[in-house]
């Protein structure tokens, strides 16, 4: 039995410091954070908390000093933060409804927002194009068949 309460102990003890870990941001979070705000300061009075209104937060089970002092995470999309899209690891450079896309390559954004390619086409330096036919484009991007040949089915020949 007291083995048994020593595991329940230990059980709350790690789900606490799990808890607490995990409420800390990292150094990459914080100094994101720091750059955003120092690079778009366009905060309105109606977006900061109330303990930085200065109001008292309002709670009706009262308020944790530490809890209450961590700014809720708000998911940076590239409309409000463009220089999301210029991230290593970014999908994209272009940002088309609040998602990073590369409008040379997507085919549901070729060359400009909201631009669809068919079923059958490729999004090839942002124009949509046949594979099948394309003789500057034949079966991939990029795939030029040399001169005196037609592209069919995706594949060179001559004629």
């Amino acid at each position: 039995m007291k083995s048994l309460k020593t595991c329940l102990v230990l059980v709350i003890l790690m789900a606490l410091a799990a808890i607490s870990l995990s409420a800390i941001p990292s150094r990459d979070e914080l100094s994101l954070e720091e750059d955003n705000e120092t690079t778009y300061n366009d905060e309105t009075p109606d977006d900061l908390s109330p303990a930085e209104n200065g109001q008292e937060p309002t709670s009706l089970r009262g308020s944790i000093r530490f809890l209450s002092q961590i700014k809720p995470r708000v998911p940076m999309t590239c409309d409000k933060y463009p220089r999301v899209c210029h991230a290593k690891g970014s999908t994209g450079p272009d940002c088309c409804k609040k998602k990073c896309v590369n409008v040379m390559t997507d085919r549901l954004n070729c060359g400009n927002c909201g631009k669809k390619c068919k079923y059958s086409e490729l999004c090839c330096k942002g124009q949509c194009v046949n594979p099948r036919s394309n003789i500057k484009h034949c079966g991939s991007c990029g795939n030029k068949c040399k001169t005196g040949s037609l592209c069919v089915y995706g594949m060179c020949s001559y004629a």
